[in-house]
Formats: C-alpha cells, structure tokens, sequence
C-alpha cells in the first residue's frame, strides 16, 4: 500500500463515521441548517468548536464567490483548508540531514504508547540506514527498561540504562555522551510516563531536557510529546502542561486506528502550532507513518465510496 492507502485504512474508523455522514450530507440538497450540520459533524470527530466555526466561516465565504458548486466542490476546499492549519517545520534529520547526532527526546504521560513509539522510531531510522542508540530514562518502571532492550536486541543497536530508580537525567546525560563519542546518527531517549498535574515529575523532565541542552551546546535537538489519540480533547490539556514544562517540537499521535475521532489531529495542531511528526496506524512497527497534511486531510474527508487519488 501507498501512504495515501495505509493512512486511510488507519482512518477507517473515523472515516465510517464521519466521511461517510460527511459525504451523505453533500449529496443532499442543501438546506438551511446544511452549515450547522456540517459543524456539528466536524465537532463529532474531534476537529474541535473553534476549528469547526473557522472552517464553517471559511467554507462559506468561498461558495459566496462560486456560481457553479458541484458536490466535490465544497470537500476539496475543505481538504486544502484543513491542510493548512498543519505547520511546515521541518525536523532536524531533515533540515539537517549532515548532523550528527539528532538527538531525539519522547516525553508524555502514562499510557500513550511512548516506549513502543520510541522502537518503532528506531526501526524507521534503521530501515534508512541510519545508526541508532537508545536511552532507556524510564528508569521508575522495570518493564520499560526491558522493553526498550528487546527493541536494542531486535534492531542490534546499543542501549544505554542504568538501575532501577536511577537518576533519568544521567541516564539522558551518559545516551547524549555515548552518542557524541560514537558518531552515531540518531539517539532516542525514552523518558518516564507522567502525569501531566505532577508538578514534582514535571520538574525531572525540566531537568532532563537542561541536561540534553547543555551537552548539544545549544544545537538543536527535538522533543516529541507522544499522544494517544482516542483521548480526543484530554490530550490538550496534556500537551498544555507539558509545553509549559519544557519546550516542544512536534507531536506523535498514536492510536489514530482505534478511534472515530481522527479530527483531534486537526485540533491540536491549529491550536498550538505544533507539527506534527508521526502518526501511528495500527501495531506492527511499520505502522509508525510520517505525516503528510495533504493526505491526512484526504484520508479524513474522503467517504469510502470516494475516488481514491492515482
């Protein structure tokens, strides 16, 4: 499959539930509550009141400078219009394809997905021939420690870690270290899950990101929050706290398989011009799918009956 065909079978659910009402909406004639069914389709898939209000504002404008709308008119307005709330911010692997290293750090709070997320990021830098290191700073759980090992084992990249309870920022601190004095592509450093009002916790990361900033010398480096999508508008207020904790980069969206609410995504980018990074579509490690505006804004809108693009 394209990426266009896996980004719509990972929206499937979404898509059934609102491309499919969406497209039934446009095949009616229009009547007058045709706009305030259209927001309220938008709300149902998490694209968010003020998005929906701004899309619906848009929407109309533009039909009031057309003569002739034919049905797939107004949907691929849509579509350019959604895909422009998504910000162009290149991440450092690409803006920078030279340095060495790209330091990568995924933060987030319990339950996201984010260790298996840093995996399935290792896997995709490996696949393009790119040398990685690990950093296993979840240092609180044990079982976060072996799994990012089994990854290291599976991938056949090195993993830094130390003891149960140790200090993540040293663990953060001695990956950074190890990856400066092996001249190695990429190193990825998985932090602890935590709770975004733990204001204790908050300030460890805060740390954590210092100490990563200091061995880099001010160069940049990103920091991923990892986000489960079926949380729909419960991961704003996460990103909220964590954006006040630590600078931010971009954004990884997991889950986006297993909810009707694929429109999130659209909420949390025009919200906090945030870019975002990955998506995940399912659980195999391929899964893990770089993001493409366009095509996320197709893949949302297009009923399944529509034609798909050649």
């Amino acid at each position: 499959m394209n990426l266009f065909q896996r980004l719509e079978s990972g929206l499937k659910k979404t898509r059934e539930k609102f491309g499919n009402s969406l497209a039934q909406l446009f095949r009616k004639e229009r009547s007058p509550s045709f706009y305030e069914e259209l927001e309220d389709l938008l709300i149902m898939a998490d694209v968010g009141p003020e998005q929906a209000s701004l899309l619906i504002g848009d929407l109309k404008n533009w039909e009031k400078n057309r003569n002739n709308i034919t049905q797939d008119n107004p949907l691929v307005f849509l579509e350019e219009r959604i895909a422009s709330f998504f910000p162009i911010d290149p991440p450092v692997w690409i803006e920078q394809p030279d340095w060495k290293p790209v330091v990568i750090l995924m933060v987030g709070v319990n339950g996201v997905g984010k260790t298996t997320t840093t995996g399935k990021l290792a896997s995709r830098f490996r696949s393009e021939g790119k040398s990685v290191i690990l950093g296993a700073a979840d240092t609180f759980r044990a079982a976060a420690v072996q799994q990012i090992q089994l990854w290291g084992e599976k991938l056949d990249v090195p993993v830094v870690h130390q003891k149960e309870g140790a200090d993540p920022a040293a663990v953060a601190f001695d990956t950074v270290k190890a990856a400066i004095a092996r001249n190695t592509d990429v190193a990825i450093i998985d932090t602890a899950g935590r709770l975004q009002t733990k204001h204790n916790l908050m300030a460890e990361l805060g740390k954590v990101h210092g100490l990563v900033k200091r061995e880099m010398d001010e160069r940049p480096f990103e920091t991923l929050i990892v986000l489960d999508a079926t949380l729909g508008q419960n991961s704003i207020s996460q990103l909220e706290h964590f954006r006040k904790a630590i600078p931010l980069t971009g954004m990884i969206l997991t889950k986006l398989d297993g909810t009707s609410k694929g429109g999130i995504v659209v909420s949390l980018a025009r919200k906090f011009h945030l870019p975002i990074r990955f998506i995940g579509v399912g659980e195999g490690k391929d899964d893990l799918l770089e993001f493409d505006p366009v095509l996320y804004s197709r893949a949302l809108l297009r009923s399944e009956e529509a034609i798909r693009p050649t």
